[in-house]
């Protein structure tokens, strides 16, 4: 996306010269460590690192299929149609959808997979690949997994108030700075206050504008936000930065070997959309949603397994799989942000 879109990184300088940089924001070392030059998104593919539900199963992209055809039949079937997958990682989503439509919805699809590392090789030519979503989308946006890497800055209670944390973006060490923004503070205040001294809060401003972004390019149909996330009255008071490498937890040091993220107030972000123009608003969980688009992780009938061993033991996987996005202490936790505009 661009720049003003995505986090705002003005002179943020790259990971080269490391021994020039050492104090750093939250939000300038994650933009540096992740989207900098040498970054870790673009040098790192994510299926290394982490499992999201795209990677998880194709079922996850029968239910987004389904959501799209739900937008189609909602918007009279327009001649295009839309599919738009913001942080597309390796291009995963779109290429199951396209697989899986049917000959007519795939000759009127628009598929755009919008991501900052390199086009991945081998991607079909039907996929537009694009730093930043169409100007007007008429139809599907879905971000999965994308708004826990938009960077953010994080806040610690002090008995002055608020201020920001810094970081040695070489050893992960951290120290209090200035004082927040007011526009941050007046954040805090609605979506965060931190309770008491010395409790933490991940300032959502930056994703809150990010996705206010995607919503107000919807010139019809339906944007949806799928990420860990976390409600006002139940903020973690410690915050939630969380480092990933290689498919384990590590230390979140923004030195760009690791993935970075952080849960998402999907409730701020929702208000943003609402402001960027959603006339409806459903925010609930992956599992909620995904039940609702027919992924149910029913086991097959035992009766099949006598009649056709070979289906059954498909079914079964499958069951498995769907099982496993649905999961409400896994990927069916996850918070769903739906808007439709």
């Amino acid at each position: 996306m661009k720049q003003e879109d995505h986090p705002a990184t003005v002179g943020i300088p790259s990971l080269r010269g490391e021994d020039e940089v050492k104090w750093l924001t939250w939000r300038a070392a994650m933009e540096r460590a992740l989207y900098g030059e040498g970054g870790f998104y673009l040098l790192q593919r994510p299926s290394g690192h982490f499992r999201t539900s795209v990677s998880a199963s194709s079922a996850f992209a029968d239910a987004v299929l389904a959501l799209l055809t739900e937008v189609d039949a909602e918007l009279g079937r327009p001649e295009t149609l839309d599919l738009v997958d913001i942080g597309a990682g390796e291009g995963l989503l779109v290429r199951h959808v396209l697989e899986a439509a049917g000959p007519a919805l795939r000759r009127r699809l628009r598929v755009t997979a919008v991501d900052l590392s390199p086009r991945p090789l081998g991607l079909p030519l039907t996929i537009t690949w694009a730093a930043e979503p169409p100007p007007a989308i008429t139809g599907l946006a879905i971000a999965n997994e994308w708004l826990d890497n938009v960077p953010m800055d994080v806040a610690e209670q002090t008995s002055e108030g608020p201020r920001l944390v810094l970081v040695d973006t070489r050893t992960g060490e951290e120290r209090l700075g200035d004082p927040v923004s007011p526009e941050d503070r007046a954040w805090l205040d609605r979506w965060w206050p931190p309770p008491c001294v010395g409790s933490r809060a991940e300032i959502g401003r930056p994703r809150d504008a990010a996705w206010a972004s995607v919503v107000g390019r919807l010139a019809g149909g339906l944007a949806v936000a799928v990420d860990y996330a976390h409600p006002v009255d139940n903020r973690p008071a410690r915050g939630t930065l969380t480092g990933y490498r290689d498919g384990g937890v590590v230390a979140p040091i923004p030195d760009g070997t690791c993935d970075i993220t952080a849960h998402v107030a999907l409730d701020a972000c929702a208000e943003a959309g609402v402001r960027a123009g959603a006339i409806s608003t459903t925010l609930s969980t992956q599992r909620a949603a995904l039940r609702s688009l027919g992924i149910t992780g029913t086991r097959p009938p035992l009766e099949l397994a006598r009649s056709d061993p070979r289906a059954y033991l498909r079914a079964l996987a499958r069951a498995s799989e769907e099982a496993e996005l649905i999961d409400p202490h896994g990927l069916g936790g996850f918070g769903w942000l739906a808007q439709r505009r």
